[in-house]
């Protein structure tokens, strides 16, 4: 998802499109070292973009954690140092907001990393993604070389995965509210109380602050973060409840029924609302609003359903 909205972000911007080069999960396995290094003796890339990921939803991080940490902390290890031997000076590392403490004083400054307990529905992920931060920060000191890192907030849009048990909220939701106006039923359910409150990010601007940032010239970049504090958190700059996303995806979807919530569910993180300082010192704004956002997510989760999508499918860990 996030891979293809960089991509169509470095088009947008007139970057020739035969100077970006991609694989897709089949094409490449990132969690194979001596695959990864043939990768960059033969492409030889002056920048890379590391937004490949195994990701999921609540379920999906409680019912495979060996995989979301083995997998992930191996795409970081292998991408990353094959970029430094084979001399690649800028890359840009894109983690999660899951590396902060579940009870991270809010808004999450960047400062909150290594400060409190980890959410235990998401811990694995959320430490392979801060080694992935302190992977960057080590190879910077080490090797003058410029790895930053962006912590994006909870991303949707074209090209997410809408898995019936291992999706994000907004796909699941799309997704449940989708079918249930289609049977016809009266209720929707939803997971949790609907008080938990979350940030939600249009992967499209994820991708403009991704290139944003990977842009910067290093003495701004470099003022605005601290050799072992380096990452800069990216949203949106408000919350909602999930209730209230709940009611914004059954309006989008066009379901009139009622909302129930299932509170023998966990509601995970109880906010997750990201300090924005350093993104907004460094003069970046999202644009896409929650309600348009989900319109466009909704158009194109009933492409992929009638095989029409034409997305990039950059990252084959995000599509199970």
């Amino acid at each position: 998802m996030v891979g293809g909205a960089i991509v169509r972000t470095l088009l947008a911007q007139g970057v020739d499109a035969a100077n970006i080069v991609t694989r897709s999960h089949a094409e490449l396995d990132l969690t194979d070292q001596s695959a990864v290094q043939e990768f960059f003796a033969k492409e030889k890339p002056g920048r890379v973009y590391l937004a490949a990921a195994k990701v999921g939803g609540i379920h999906a991080n409680n019912t495979y954690p060996a995989e979301f940490i083995y997998e992930n902390l191996m795409v970081q290890a292998n991408v990353i140092h094959a970029a430094h031997v084979h001399g690649v000076q800028q890359l840009l590392f894109l983690g999660s907001s899951c590396i902060y403490p579940k009870l991270a004083p809010q808004p999450m400054a960047e400062s909150a990393l290594l400060t409190g307990t980890l959410e235990p529905t998401n811990e694995p992920y959320a430490v392979a993604k801060i080694a992935g931060i302190k992977l960057c920060e080590s190879y910077n000191r080490q090797y003058g070389r410029d790895y930053r890192s962006v912590m994006p907030t909870n991303l949707y849009g074209p090209g997410d995965n809408y898995h019936p048990e291992n999706s994000h909220v907004i796909p699941a939701l799309l997704r449940r509210f989708h079918a249930a106006k289609q049977a016809g039923a009266q209720e929707v359910s939803v997971w949790g109380s609907g008080t938990a409150r979350r940030e939600f990010l249009y992967v499209d601007d994820m991708a403009a602050a991704s290139v944003f940032v990977m842009n910067l010239p290093p003495e701004i970049y470099q003022a605005q973060v601290q050799p072992q504090l380096s990452h800069i958190n990216v949203g949106f700059g408000s919350d909602v409840t999930i209730a209230e996303l709940a009611a914004t995806v059954a309006r989008v979807v066009g379901y009139e029924g009622r909302i129930s919530y299932d509170r023998s569910k966990p509601d995970g993180t109880p906010r997750k609302l990201m300090d924005l300082g350093r993104q907004n010192a460094l003069g970046w704004q999202a644009r896409v609003g929650l309600e348009q956002g989900l319109s466009l997510a909704y158009q194109d989760m009933q492409q992929q359903q009638g095989g029409a999508s034409t997305h990039v499918d950059w990252n084959g860990h995000q599509r199970q």
